[in-house]
């Protein structure tokens, strides 16, 4: 078994030298721990994260809070948590997620027991109750989304209003007047207060209003069988619409199997635009989706960093909203004539 007394044989330093690179206790030159390390992997030497977390009171683990019980793991969902762990990694800082409710009772009893260093948190409620609780413990974290009143919170999150505006005017640009929003369920208990729902909303009744676009909102929960209904309620009801922007990934997938199923074509009678989507997702479908696609990697990566700053008493990383980028695929044309 390689210790850290062949360590510093290897590299040429004292023992106490390689505890501190390990540990993290005091400061080290960079050519310093540069030799260490790299004594460390040509002896193949494994450090022991328990002994390192008792001597410098860190695990340097963070956690991903994920409410997966109520919301979906999908592609969108893991580019996230990998964006975010190859960030922790790079910073030497491993990720673990934790699928506990909105409700921040499990979380209470996770992070009382010092597992972690901080908390990155997801799927974020308006008024989000494990906020307050982390506030209250005193444990950093940073959010991936915003709550009502996000001032003095470290957060990011998508841009909703430059991401709605952008969908609209790209549906708008090809000709389209009669366009429909298939929203999320704000009657779902767990996404009633839910900020992507009712950002997305908000966005879409000013942003129509502006183009003077008809304001047709029918709710969906994120299932393609839901998906499958609405799009069967748009063709009844709104007989005219000629396209339709999506907001949850799944719902999207099932719009465009419904209208299908239902004899429409997809896109020459009607578009298919969703709102937040990966580009995995979009090739599900036949055709593929034109999609905004979500920020999932860049937002991973940015709240880790967002919780990392403040684990290593850095400069904060300032608010930052990053827009859904519009990718092209094969469910947007121009508006059926006649």
């Amino acid at each position: 078994m390689v210790t850290m007394r062949d360590v510093a044989q290897r590299a040429g330093v004292s023992i106490a030298t390689v505890s501190f690179v390990l540990n993290d206790t005091k400061p080290v030159t960079p050519a310093t721990r540069a030799k260490i390390e790299r004594a460390m992997t040509e002896l193949g030497f494994r450090r022991n994260m328990v002994a390192r977390a008792l001597a410098s009171r860190r695990t340097r683990i963070i956690a991903m809070a994920y409410p997966a019980l109520d919301h979906r793991f999908g592609f969108s969902a893991a580019e996230f948590f990998t964006s975010a762990a190859d960030a922790a990694r790079k910073q030497d800082y491993h990720l673990v997620l934790w699928p506990v409710g909105n409700d921040g009772a499990e979380l209470t009893e996770l992070v009382g027991q010092s597992l972690v260093d901080g908390v990155v948190l997801m799927e974020v409620q308006l008024d989000d109750a494990r906020v307050g609780i982390l506030q209250s413990i005193g444990t950093p974290f940073a959010l991936i989304g915003r709550t009502t009143t996000p001032d003095g919170l470290p957060h990011v999150d998508i841009d909703f209003e430059t991401t709605v505006e952008n969908a609209v005017g790209e549906l708008y640009g090809l000709g389209h007047r009669q366009i429909v929003l298939v929203a999320g369920d704000l009657s779902h208990p767990s996404f009633r207060n839910y900020g992507p729902y009712v950002r997305s909303e908000a966005a879409y009744r000013r942003v129509a209003a502006e183009y003077g676009v008809q304001t047709v909102i029918i709710e969906s929960s994120d299932t393609t069988r839901s998906g499958q209904e609405v799009a069967a309620r748009v063709m009844a009801e709104h007989p005219n619409t000629t396209a339709v922007l999506v907001v949850n990934e799944y719902a999207a997938l099932g719009v465009v199997s419904g209208l299908k199923k239902l004899g429409h074509d997809v896109p020459r009678e009607i578009s298919v635009l969703a709102l937040l989507m990966s580009s995995e997702t979009a090739r599900l479908a036949d055709p593929e989706l034109t999609i905004m696609r979500t920020p999932g990697p860049e937002l991973g990566q940015l709240g880790t960093e967002a919780l990392i700053r403040q684990l290593e008493g850095a400069d904060p990383l300032p608010p930052q909203l990053v827009p859904a980028a519009y990718q092209p695929g094969g469910t947007t044309a121009l508006p059926r004539s006649g």
